[in-house]
């Protein structure tokens, strides 16, 4: 089963609430299970990145159904939808019965931090800071997917509830079950 794990970063911030449509690319980062390596595209460079996702049995992303794949299907000329995914978010809301952040995860699970935020990511884009966004948004998508490895492995992640560590126990057993696909490849390989 071909992964990808991924996330993307943004040019701006949405003025009022969340709305896909008014928020533009900057950087997507990915991790491919099948080259077991770790890409970035800008958005000039996503012409790169589409016959990679297009392959993929399952796209991973934290927040990536209500953020990232709606974005970037702004910039597809298909419908990434029709690929499996799986959010990690989605999972532990459902799970848990709330949403938590990217880096209490990580910090309760891997003993790592995240390196920014989004909003640091826009300052970084306005301030030319290309580097900083690359290297944020990698280790973005290296914490989801050592997030999503250990939950395969221990069907649960670790969070801080008042400052002890409680185990979110997940079912992943349907996880890694191959789904037929809907996709519609668009682009010539």
């Amino acid at each position: 089963m071909r992964k990808i794990v991924f996330d993307i970063e943004t040019r701006n911030e949405p003025l009022y609430g969340f709305d896909p449509a008014t928020l533009d690319l900057s950087m997507v980062c990915i991790y491919d299970s099948e080259t077991d390596s770790y890409s970035s595209f800008l958005e000039e460079e996503l012409s790169r990145l589409w016959p990679i996702i297009e392959r993929a049995d399952m796209l991973i992303g934290y927040n990536s159904d209500h953020f990232d794949i709606p974005i970037l299907n702004r910039y597809y000329p298909g419908n990434l939808s029709h690929i499996k995914s799986l959010d990690l978010l989605k999972e532990v809301k459902n799970a848990l019965g709330r949403r938590l952040r990217l880096d209490s995860l990580a910090e309760a699970t891997l003993g790592k931090k995240k390196l920014g935020s989004g909003l640091q990511a826009v300052r970084w884009w306005k301030e030319g800071e290309i580097e900083k966004i690359r290297a944020y948004c990698l280790e973005d998508v290296k914490i989801t997917k050592e997030l999503y490895d250990y939950a395969l492995a221990h069907k649960s992640l670790k969070y801080k509830d008042l400052g002890e560590v409680r185990d979110i126990k997940l079912d992943v057993s349907l996880w890694e079950k191959p789904e037929p696909s809907s996709m519609t490849h668009s682009l010539p390989f």
